[in-house]
């Protein structure tokens, strides 16, 4: 969670690496003011709405938290996400835009990689949700729900349903209901880590 200005910064600078924008080249800089990245438009503005949720909510910088929150969730319904804020860990990278619903109890550790279509939520009315640690891959199409933990560095396949707990880690969860496929190295997937 970001409990400061130095944190604010650090994680854009891991979401940036994450998203590949590293590049400081002169045609990197043109393409981007011509087509900016939409996703790393979007991960901007929910890393400063949550060190403004955290840090900056009070007295006159309640006005600006609240134009925050409003363009926050102008941006949030162009790309489809339903992401809020305080739930991802530093070094997101979402591939693509389209449907990804996440549930306000979730957490997920550093360096998530996610794809489009996916759904981290309670289950049955109760307020728990997921808690996913770090180093996650999760394919398109993915559901994760429940009060279930996964551990570090765990890819989850396309379409998987995952509603129990897996404390192994360096695995590969696939299938409906999901189960272990096999052990992975998250670093042949994620590759910024």
């Amino acid at each position: 969670m970001i409990t400061s200005k130095a944190d604010y910064v650090d994680y854009l600078n891991k979401d940036k690496i994450a998203l590949g924008l590293t590049s400081n080249s002169q045609q990197s800089k043109i393409i981007n003011i011509i087509s900016p990245n939409p996703i790393w438009k979007f991960q901007k503005a929910l890393r400063k709405l949550e060190y403004y949720t955290n840090c900056k909510n009070n007295g006159l910088n309640k006005f600006y938290f609240f134009y925050l929150k409003y363009k926050f969730k102008k941006i949030s319904m162009k790309l489809g996400f339903s992401i809020p804020p305080n739930v991802f860990g530093p070094g997101l990278s979402i591939v693509h835009y389209g449907t990804i619903v996440i549930n306000s109890n979730a957490k997920v550790g550093s360096n998530c990689r996610m794809h489009a279509c996916v759904n981290i939520g309670a289950s049955g009315g109760t307020k728990e949700a997921p808690q996913l640690g770090d180093n996650i891959y999760i394919a398109p199409g993915a559901k994760i729900y429940g009060n279930i933990k996964i551990s570090n560095n765990t890819a989850i396949g396309a379409n998987a349903v995952v509603h129990k707990t897996f404390e192994e880690e360096g695995i590969l969860l696939a299938g409906n209901p999901a189960k272990k496929i096999k052990e992975i190295d998250i670093k042949r997937i994620i590759k910024h880590i």
